[in-house]
């Protein structure tokens, strides 16, 4: 009908026994559709970038669907296939570096395992991964909060030796208020068990507690956090010096994981309006 013009619409809608009322009908909710389309593909886009790349449709439903707006996974899918929106994300398994399972330490206690995580501030994580250049090797080392995933500190050196936990450390408590009685949990790799650490993470009033002897699971969380941020920033343009490695890190922790990256278990908050909203439950101010 929309085709054919030589004769009305009325005569056109008698032939093909169809109502004319119906035939504007659907002429207008095509163009509502397409309108919808296009708001949709715009919010798409705009969440997409704001990703910097790295969210996939789930992630962007869970966004706009944070935001108070409806989402469709097969409409959302359909728009990123079409404009070839893909994520950085590729199947590559997590490496762990620190090796634990010649660690010393038979005494040392699993204090994470089993326990719900309710709070900000009732657990912490670290661990200690290798980051690939050009020059060799460079070594990172997180401190993280477990029910926010906020990163609370870091520290990257040349060699992994116990002193980057102690630097990843400071870095922490100089920025954030941490409470004693926290747990404090890593594998028993030797950068964790020495002496000098163990002394330091004790004197900030802190509970040591330690992944199983050869178990890294009993450090999802670390884990997860070296996956995404390799994934991300590593795996797609491998770094040709540590100085640049260490730039490109502190920009992407500082900049857009901890205050820009949607997370799923968050709510699809990043993790520092998640810590904020936490805190202001309990009537805590971030410090």
């Amino acid at each position: 009908m929309e085709a054919h013009t030589e004769s009305s619409k009325a005569k056109w809608a008698k032939a093909l026994q169809v109502s004319t009322s119906g035939y504007y009908t659907w002429l207008k909710e095509r163009s509502n559709r397409g309108a919808r389309h296009k708001a949709l593909k715009e919010t798409v886009s705009r969440i997409f970038e704001q990703g910097k790349g790295h969210y996939g449709a789930e992630r962007v439903c869970g966004v706009i669907r944070a935001e108070g707006e409806r989402a469709s996974f097969k409409k959302v899918k359909a728009i990123m296939d079409e404009n070839q929106w893909v994520s950085s994300h590729c199947k590559r398994a997590p490496r762990g570096t620190t090796d634990s399972r010649k660690a010393r330490g038979s005494d040392l206690q699993n204090l994470i395992k089993g326990i719900e995580i309710t709070h900000p501030f009732q657990a912490l994580v670290s661990d200690i991964s290798y980051i690939s250049t050009a020059e060799g090797r460079d070594y990172l080392c997180q401190i993280r909060d477990v029910h926010t995933n906020l990163v609370l500190g870091f520290a990257q050196q040349s060699r992994m030796t116990a002193d980057i936990v102690l630097k990843a450390m400071s870095s922490a408590q100089g920025r954030w208020q941490i409470p004693k009685g926290i747990i404090f949990h890593s594998d028993r790799g030797s950068q964790y068990t020495a002496r000098e650490v163990m002394e330091q993470i004790s004197g900030y009033g802190f509970r040591l507690s330690f992944s199983d002897v050869g178990k890294p699971g009993d450090n999802p969380w670390s884990e997860s956090f070296f996956s995404i941020l390799k994934k991300e920033i590593i795996h797609q343009k491998p770094c040709a010096t540590r100085e640049e490695a260490r730039q490109r890190i502190f920009e992407y922790i500082e900049t857009f994981y901890n205050i820009a990256r949607a997370q799923k278990r968050l709510g699809y908050l990043n993790p520092r309006a998640f810590m904020s909203q936490c805190l202001h439950e309990n009537a805590v101010s971030l410090p």
